[in-house]
């Protein structure tokens, strides 16, 4: 049945390879981005992708919903998905104390297990960019191991600090800004992920792949100064 093709308004397509988030079809999605960015379909303007399908957006006078579906069924044809593509990135996180990570506890207790196995369990993950949404920079991960997932808050809390890392389920993401969220903060990232670059504004590309490594609160503040004094976002 998938993957399915729904015409939003006169100006759009969603192309959907799924209903439930998973490795494959993340894999499909991020394939056929690419496929569009190397071979535009006719009129396209934008590609949006998600975690279970991707929205083509494209000029209504110059083409069509049946002409954009023709032309993705053609790329179909030839796709290849991987699950081991794009860029591998490491981004470091600070797990130590409140402050950094004041609910790491509670992350330990929901799992039964102790800090450091949360630590241990969050460090061997290898983590995929699935998409950028909700805010500039909130490159949405997949790959939170099973162990460690927990459901959302039932409220938000307020004045997060940009660079916490967040989990939610089977999702992790590295805040750019001070917001709120009902995530679960479990430690604090001094790596940027906004960029002061026109052409490349975020570090990762969707479909990049991402591993944590552990720093302690002295190099956290080493290397937050320098990326301060560097002026990165």
């Amino acid at each position: 049945m998938w993957p399915t093709f729904t015409p939003v308004a006169d100006h759009a397509l969603l192309v959907a390879f799924g209903d439930v988030i998973d490795d494959d079809t993340g894999a499909a999605v991020v394939a056929l981005d690419r496929a569009l960015a190397a071979a535009p379909a006719p009129g396209m303007t934008e590609c949006v992708p998600a975690f279970v399908n991707l929205l083509i957006d494209f000029d209504p006078l110059h083409t069509d919903q049946a002409e954009v579906r023709a032309h993705v069924e053609h790329l179909l044809r030839d796709l290849r998905y991987t699950r081991t593509g794009g860029t591998l990135h490491e981004v470091e996180v600070c797990y130590d104390g409140d402050g950094f990570a004041p609910d790491l506890a509670v992350v330990a207790g929901v799992g039964g297990l102790s800090t450091e196995a949360v630590i241990a369990a969050h460090l061997q993950a290898e983590y995929t960019v699935c998409l950028y949404g909700f805010a500039p920079g909130y490159a949405y991960l997949s790959g939170v191991p099973q162990a460690i997932q927990v459901p959302r808050k039932p409220a938000a809390l307020r004045d997060v600090p940009a660079g916490s890392v967040l989990i939610a389920g089977p999702q992790c993401l590295v805040s750019t800004l001070t917001m709120p969220t009902g995530w679960s903060i479990i430690g604090r990232s001094p790596t940027p992920i906004l960029q002061r670059d026109a052409a490349r504004p975020f570090r990762f590309d969707v479909g990049d792949r991402v591993r944590f490594r552990r720093i302690d609160p002295v190099q956290y503040a080493t290397q937050f100064g320098a990326q301060r004094g560097a002026g990165h976002a």
